[in-house]
């Protein structure tokens, strides 16, 4: 499986196009804005876009889904259902951070933990991980060893914690309980920053390292 991270919007959120080698099928993991940049990177990489994935309910996130979607004729999948009312106040999120409108929309599919999605080859095993919104899932690749932990997890750093339905405790069970497990060498691409592995992280990280 190969990738392109492809940061959007003022928030430099990373927006991450994920392709089967084998098949050239793609999917996209929260496409927050830009949707005219990201149907240019689709195009460049000449791949055939699958699937939306959306990783929490936030603004950053989930901006040019439906464009996006609505472009290729693809279903938006994610996040967990309890981000539902974050994705029914998208109006007033746009309001409140002075981006440009972004309508309410449902997800074609919401996800559970357990549960799986694949393109081309590939399979994305879905994790619930509340803390830094309810509804909130991470996506991981057992043969890339790869995971989109949205705002879960940064490099050096953890989710906030202080929006609506934000839970501080749950979160850090969901980094220790949810993600450690899946693999010191895991790489992670995370919603805004540089990427980094699950081991860098439980040795440095100055909020969930094992020390702590």
């Amino acid at each position: 499986m190969k990738y392109q991270i492809i940061p959007v919007t003022p928030f430099q959120q990373n927006c991450t196009l994920l392709w089967c080698e084998e098949t050239q099928q793609a999917a996209i993991v929260d496409p927050g804005g830009e949707p005219a940049l990201l149907i240019s990177a689709i195009e460049a990489q000449g791949v055939k876009l699958a699937k939306v994935l959306l990783t929490h309910g936030h603004l950053d996130h989930v901006g040019a889904a439906t464009e996006i979607a609505q472009h290729y004729g693809v279903p938006i999948v994610g996040p967990h259902k309890d981000d539902s009312f974050l994705l029914e106040s998208l109006a007033e999120q746009s309001a409140r951070f002075g981006l440009e409108n972004c309508t309410a929309f449902v997800p074609d599919r919401w996800l559970d933990e357990g549960d799986s999605v694949s393109f081309g080859n590939q399979t994305l095993f879905v994790r619930h991980t509340p803390g830094h919104t309810p509804g909130h899932i991470i996506f991981f690749s057992a043969s890339a060893k790869l995971a989109s932990v949205g705002d879960v997890l940064f490099c050096g750093g953890i989710g906030r914690t202080d929006f609506p339905r934000g839970n501080y405790s749950d979160l850090i069970s969901s980094i220790r309980e949810k993600l450690w497990p899946l693999g010191n060498d895991v790489q992670f691409i995370p919603g805004h920053g540089p990427m980094s592995t699950f081991g860098d992280e439980r040795q440095t990280n100055p909020f969930v390292a094992d020390r702590l």
